[in-house]
């Protein structure tokens, strides 16, 4: 609609005034792929009484002359560009509200535009925009509510930049504002002009806030004596199995420690045919048990291994029945490490509904699949550090056995902020 507008200006002048706008799609196969249309007729204020006025002879104009219409296709406006021309008209309603001490100068961001006035037709952009104002008001009253002990510089145009980077990525509002609170404390009003030290700052930062397993990868010896056992749990779907192999391929392999498999998976159709394939590549042994008695019984037989790595069937994260069977199964295997395996593609709602239902079944860690078909990073980061567990392992594929690395929190950090290698 600016753009249209802009144009309108452009052919009739400062004088030119609006007399009816119609948006509408065109183009696309059944709906997809179609683009907006804005359809403005306008015309020359002193023309606007006769154009517009109807007569007896000639009924009212209700068709655009072609050279006082324009369609443009109007792009999507991204939420960068919602949140700054916001930013902006939330920095002048709260200073009019709240008026700064006279020994401290206004602050509002330079150069920013004000808020485009939304369509007729775009009221859910119009609702989103007021959420948008709504949540950078909330952000900037706790700025002039700092008191002394606080840094007294503002936000800087670089680090409100690294915050619409985090919301764009879909980091959590409250997480955001976290991150960016804590660099303003870290950098003072010359370092934050330097946008390579403001990210380098918030990349750090950002790193801090994912807790991840410093023993993953290794193998230390257990307290009891007993092999490291270490059990994989998760929904259908997220790559178990294969995590599993590439496991036992890191271990047997890199590690040169003996390695024992047991997999519970004896639901999917050539589940244990794939995990034995991987056995026998990597040369270790197989187990497959479908009861706890069976477990306690496979966990004995491989009492001279380094590690034992079981694998099980996925559970539909609303299938309480199955939920407690898993339960009771990972009971008699007593493991040492419980790895709750999510997949990168889903959304945050879906992840954390899934930690939720698994939750009856004690997990300490959380591996990541399928980054390299992940969208958003920002969620991973969200999940991670709202669950509390500590993240041990991530891939990249599906290759065995690489395509499997542990987790660091500077790489997920890196990732978050747009770093799309995730080899």
């Amino acid at each position: 609609m600016a753009e249209a507008l802009a144009l309108v200006r452009r052919d009739l002048g400062t004088s030119a005034v609006v007399l009816h706008t119609r948006t509408f799609s065109q183009g696309g196969f059944l709906g997809i792929g179609a683009k907006q249309i804005v359809e403005i007729t306008a015309a020359h204020r002193k023309d606007v009484g006769r154009e517009t006025r109807p007569s007896p002879a000639r009924p009212p104009r209700t068709q655009p002359k072609p050279d006082r219409a324009r369609s443009v296709p109007t792009p999507e406006p991204m939420a960068g560009d919602l949140i700054r021309r916001t930013y902006a008209a939330a920095a002048a309603e709260l200073n009019r509200k709240n008026p700064p001490p006279a020994d401290r100068p206004l602050r509002t961001p330079a150069a920013s535009p004000p808020p485009a006035p939304p369509a007729p037709t775009a009221e859910p952009l119009a609702d989103e925009m007021r959420a948008v104002k709504r949540m950078v008001q909330l952000m900037m009253r706790r700025q002039n509510e700092q008191g002394p002990t606080k840094p007294s510089h503002g936000m800087t145009d670089t680090l409100f930049d690294q915050y619409v980077s985090l919301i764009e990525r879909e980091v959590a509002e409250e997480l955001a504002e976290e991150v960016i609170d804590k660099v303003r404390q870290l950098l003072d009003a010359d370092q934050m002009q330097d946008e390579a030290r403001v990210r380098a700052t918030v990349l750090k930062v950002l790193a801090k806030q994912i807790p991840t397993d410093a023993g993953a990868g290794k193998l230390e010896p257990t307290a009891d004596g007993r092999p490291r056992t270490i059990a994989l749990i998760g929904p259908t779907g997220v790559g178990k199995t294969t995590t599993i192999a590439k496991l036992a391929a890191t271990f047997k392999l890199k590690l040169g420690e003996e390695v024992g498999l047991i997999t519970m998976d004896t639901y999917r159709i050539a589940a244990v045919d794939q995990l034995q394939t991987y056995a026998n590549i990597i040369g270790v042994p197989l187990h497959v048990v479908s009861r706890p008695d069976e477990m306690a019984r496979a966990i004995r037989r491989c009492a001279g291994c380094g590690v034992i790595l079981i694998d099980t069937a996925g559970r539909s994260q609303r299938d309480d029945a199955s939920l407690d069977q898993l339960k009771e199964m990972v009971a008699a295997a007593d493991p040492h490490e419980v790895h709750l395996v999510l997949s990168s593609t889903c959304s945050q709602p879906v992840l954390l509904d899934t930690v939720e239902r698994f939750s009856k079944i004690p997990t300490d860690r959380i591996i990541f699949t399928k980054l390299d078909e992940a969208i958003s990073f920002g969620v991973l980061l969200n999940v991670t550090r709202k669950v509390n567990k500590r993240l041990s392992y991530v891939t990249t594929g599906q290759e065995v056995p690489h395509k499997i690395t542990p987790g660091r929190s500077a790489k997920l950090a890196a990732l978050v902020m747009g770093d799309q290698n995730t080899s």
